[in-house]
């Protein structure tokens, strides 16, 4: 059954995410989120259909603690300006006054304060989410994808979170009433984001040039 949290739109997000599910030998680490294989989405509704859209730059880390899975930590970046609905007018729309508000909050932000295991690879993660200028707690239920190397030996982890969100609760209110009585647009926003975060190879240390030899 999909979870359901009361908050407005994303991100996760992204949260998105928890970091956990490496071997219990295995020491802390810090996996940086690779946005080129990640993705933060949302749907919601329009009329009697659905808008899709996507958030373009984005940032983050997960500092993992296989030991400990409710030591490990998450903090994610949004840039409110890169909402992307494949519609330009409809775009600079949710990035003005009228929604995000974007100049005036460039940023969405999460940081979370617990996590919580709920089953296989299954995590609750708590945490602050900041967007519009309100913060608020929530809770994120986040899905541990695996781990694996990639073909340049570095460590990467997934996560993924599908989730609901309601946007009045960040003071994103805009809406237009139809002339049948019904509103233009939903309150609530599906969020669907994937994570994936790398541990690159640490360069190895350069040896010492060696003393020439004396004459």
């Amino acid at each position: 059954m999909r979870r359901t949290v009361r908050f407005p739109m994303l991100l996760v997000a992204a949260a998105a995410l928890t970091a956990v599910g490496l071997l219990a030998a295995e020491p802390a680490k810090t996996f940086q989120i690779d946005p080129a294989n990640s993705s933060v989405g949302f749907s919601v509704r329009h009329l009697i259909s659905r808008v899709q859209g996507q958030f373009n730059q984005f940032s983050g880390s997960i500092q993992a603690d296989p030991k400990d899975p409710a030591a490990s930590s998450v903090q994610f970046t949004i840039q409110a300006g890169s909402i992307d609905t494949h519609v330009e007018m409809r775009d600079k729309d949710l990035r003005s006054a009228n929604f995000f508000d974007a100049d005036k909050y460039p940023t969405i932000t999460f940081v979370s304060t617990k996590i919580v295991p709920k089953g296989k690879d299954l995590y609750d993660v708590h945490g602050k989410l900041t967007m519009h200028g309100v913060t608020r707690e929530v809770v994120l239920p986040v899905s541990f994808t695996g781990k694996a190397k990639d073909p340049w030996g570095n460590e990467r982890i997934g996560f993924s979170l599908h989730t609901s969100l309601d946007r009045k609760d960040y003071g994103i209110t805009w809406n237009k009433v139809l002339d049948d009585g019904g509103l233009l647009l939903g309150d609530d926003v599906e969020i669907t984001i994937h994570i994936e975060g790398v541990r690159k190879l640490e360069a190895p240390p350069k040896k010492a040039a060696k003393a020439g030899k004396a004459g």
